[in-house]
């Protein structure tokens, strides 16, 4: 797996590092160290594919989530560090107490973000130890669901922040900006490249549609979870039993005996395939799959009305 990194403010490292102690700064060390705990989520995350395979995808996204949230949290912390100095380094004379009082209130604001980083991490980690396994369809699970939400959030609140620091009068000061949220200098140019309309940044159609995304997939959480809440519902008609099942999130139909080949077609040419683990006809538990269900019952009786 390709690991991804994001930039470190190494200069604003130092010159917090300066602002605060009277020990010198090494050169590196803070990306050194931000490196080194991505390392041990992506180290985590091997065992995880190597364990669950059909995982990867998403755990290699979590990865990069937390690469690059905590590269933010880090460099947030820099910037933070160069709000006041040390009294130790600036002494007691006319020291700006108000100034130290706001860096402290934003070094506890950062703090709680970090812990929202470490909770990617314990996502990561859930997986692994089984205690995030996805009994639905993965592409339907909730939980899933709610990662991909995540990580659009994240990206909608990136590129407003970037476009707000690439279109500040201060070019510098907008460049430092972009480098403290994990842009390279390549990156950078390519944001401030004007495209074939001349826009510059992350165009509105990026947000418009990420937007979009975000609101189709709360859409799906939304009718999931109502799903689930309802809990597993039984039925019966003339031909089957019907089971809505929540805790597998399938539809399952059941005969008494094996269904004549015509039946059988009738349910495959409407989506349902024979679970022997089971004994059923199932397929995914939504409104497909139940509007599927009335089509069946009114297939199957005008074959019996046609005999």
């Amino acid at each position: 797996m390709e690991r991804v990194y994001f930039s470190i403010n190494e200069a604003g490292a130092k010159t917090a590092n300066d602002m605060m102690s009277f020990s010198e700064y090494k050169t590196g060390s803070k990306t050194a160290g931000y490196k080194a705990q991505v390392d041990k989520a992506y180290e985590l995350a091997e065992k995880v594919i190597e364990a669950r395979p059909t995982e990867e995808e998403r755990v290699s996204k979590l990865c990069e989530r937390y690469s690059r949230r905590l590269a933010q949290n880090i460099n947030k912390d820099i910037q933070i560090g160069m709000m006041c100095p040390s009294v130790m380094i600036s002494g007691a004379g006319n020291f700006p107490v108000k100034k130290k009082e706001k860096q402290v209130a934003a070094w506890d604001k950062n703090h709680e973000d970090y812990k929202e980083v470490e909770a990617i991490l314990g996502k990561i980690e859930a997986i692994f130890y089984g205690k995030d396994v996805i009994k639905s369809d993965d592409e339907n699970a909730i939980e899933k669901l709610q990662d991909k939400v995540d990580g659009l959030r994240e990206d909608q609140e990136r590129m407003k922040q970037a476009n707000k620091a690439i279109r500040m009068k201060d070019k510098e000061k907008g460049d430092a900006t972009l480098h403290d949220m994990g842009y390279t200098d390549e990156q950078i140019a390519q944001l401030r490249e004007p495209d074939f309309c001349g826009r510059i940044g992350f165009p509105d159609y990026m947000l418009a549609n990420n937007n979009a995304n975000i609101r189709r997939l709360e859409g799906r959480i939304k009718s999931l979870q109502k799903t689930k809440s309802q809990g597993t519902q039984e039925s019966e008609n003339k031909f089957f039993k019907v089971k809505e099942n929540v805790e597998a999130m399938r539809i399952q139909l059941f005969f008494e005996g094996k269904p004549e080949p015509e039946v059988r077609d009738i349910l495959k040419s409407n989506g349902f395939r024979w679970a022997p683990s089971v004994g059923a006809w199932q397929r995914q538990l939504n409104n497909n799959g139940k509007y599927a269900v009335e089509r069946v019952i009114r297939e199957l009786e005008e074959m019996e009305a046609a005999e």
